[in-house]
C-alpha cells in the first residue's frame, strides 16, 4: 500500500476516501455514493455553487453557442462548473468558464492521468490550474464507454443544478439528468427547434417539467435565488411533482444498453461511417462541428476557434480536401456540411 500511495504522490494525484477529511460532502449525500475519488488539481469549495453543464458531443453551432454564453455568465458571477471534459458541449463549456476566469472540473471516464480526448489536452492542462480532473477510476484505468454512465452520477453529485444544452431524445446526456434527479437536483434544459434532432430531448424534458434556459443573465439570477433558499436554515427544498414528471422522461434511458454510445465516434449507432476512424485530427475538428444544416467558412471558423489554432487558410485547404475525397458536402460552393 504504501508503496501506491508514494507512487500517486510523485505523481501529484491525490487520493480520498468517504470517510477521509476533504472528502466532498455532495458526494457523500448523493446515492451510490463512491467509495473514494482520484483527483489531480483542487476540488470544488463546498461553500461555493456549482452547476454542470453537459450536453451533445456533436452538437450544433446552436449548441456551441449557447454553452460558450452560458458558461461565460455562471463563471463570471462566480459559480462553480462541472462537467465531462468531451468533445462538443463539455469542453465548450469548460474552455469557456476557464476563460470568464472561473474555476471548472471535470469527472473523467478512467484514470485522471489519462487524458480523454486527446483533443482536449489543452483543456485537460487549464483545469489543472484552475480546478481539477476527478474519477473513481484507479490511475492507469484505460477511457471505456461502460465507464461513462457510472462517472455521470458524480457529474450530477458535485453540482447544485444540471444544465443540459443539446440533447437526443435517446441520448447518454439523459443518463445524467437521470441521475440528478435521483439526487433531488435541479435540472435545466436549453430549449431548441421542435424539428432539430438535437434539441428533442431538451424540449422533451422542459415539456415534463425541467426549467427553460433562456438568457444566462436570468439563469444566473434565478439559480443564486434559489441556492440560497437551499442553503438556508429554514429554507425548504422546491422540488415537487415536476420532478416525478422528469423522471418518465430518462428512465428508459438509464435503463437502456450503455453498449449504444460506444466512445468511438465512427461506431456509434445512427452515427457517421466506419471511414470516420481514418481521419486526421484536424479532419475529426472540423467534421464535430458540422452538422446537416450548410455551414459557411466563417461559422466553422468561429466554431473551431476555442478548440485549435487552426487558420483560416489552413481551414479552407482542409475544407476543399475533405469534400475532393467525399468526406464532406460543399452547397453551392461555399457551405459545407456533413455527408447525407
Amino acid at each position: 500500500m504504501n508503496g501506491i500511495t508514494n507512487e500517486l504522490i510523485k505523481r501529484e494525484i491525490n487520493y480520498l476516501t468517504r470517510e477521509d477529511d476533504g472528502f466532498p460532502e455532495r458526494l457523500k449525500r448523493i446515492p451510490s455514493s463512491p467509495k473514494g475519488i482520484y483527483y489531480m488539481g483542487e476540488l470544488p469549495d463546498e461553500n461555493v455553487p456549482s452547476v454542470a453543464i453537459i450536453g451533445a458531443r456533436n452538437c450544433s453551432g446552436y449548441g456551441r453557442q449557447m454553452a460558450r454564453e452560458f458558461a461565460l455568465e455562471i463563471a463570471g458571477a462566480g459559480i462553480q462548473v462541472i462537467s465531462g471534459m468531451a468533445m462538443g458541449v463539455d469542453g465548450i463549456a469548460q474552455n469557456a468558464a476557464l476563460s470568464a476566469g472561473g474555476r471548472s472540473f471535470a469527472v473523467l471516464g478512467g484514470g485522471v492521468d489519462i487524458c480523454y480526448p486527446a483533443e482536449n489536452a489543452k483543456l485537460y492542462e487549464r483545469l489543472l490550474d484552475n480546478g481539477a480532473v476527478i474519477s473513481e477510476y484507479a490511475p492507469g484505468t484505460p477511457t471505456i464507454g461502460r465507464n461513462f454512465a457510472s462517472r455521470n452520477r458524480i457529474i450530477s453529485g458535485l453540482s447544485d443544478a444540471v444544465l443540459v444544452i443539446e440533447a437526443r431524445q435517446r441520448s447518454g446526456t439523459l443518463i445524467t439528468v437521470g441521475f440528478a434527479l435521483d439526487q433531488g437536483k435541479d435540472v435545466y434544459a436549453l430549449p431548441g427547434r421542435v424539428n432539430d434532432s438535437l434539441s428533442l430531448g431538451c424540449n422533451e424534458l422542459i415539456k415534463d417539467g425541467a426549467y427553460p434556459l433562456i438568457r444566462p443573465y436570468d439563469f444566473v439570477c434565478e439559480f443564486m435565488d434559489r441556492y440560497a433558499m437551499l442553503r438556508s436554515e429554514d429554507g425548504n427544498e422546491p422540488h415537487d411533482d415536476e420532478k416525478r414528471l422528469l423522471k418518465k422522461t430518462v428512465n428508459d434511458v438509464k435503463a437502456t444498453d450503455i453498449r449504444r454510445f460506444d466512445i468511438n465516434a465512427g461506431k456509434k449507432q445512427g452515427g457517421r461511417s466506419e471511414g470516420l476512424r481514418f481521419l486526421s485530427t484536424k479532419e475529426r475538428l472540423i467534421i464535430s462541428v458540422l452538422d446537416h444544416r450548410p455551414k459557411t467558412v466563417s461559422e466553422i471558423f468561429y466554431d473551431l476557434s476555442d478548440r485549435d489554432d487552426i487558420s483560416i487558410t489552413e481551414l479552407l485547404g482542409l475544407l476543399t480536401d475533405m469534400t475532393v475525397k467525399h468526406k464532406i458536402d460543399c452547397i453551392d460552393g461555399m457551405n459545407y456540411c456533413i455527408r447525407s
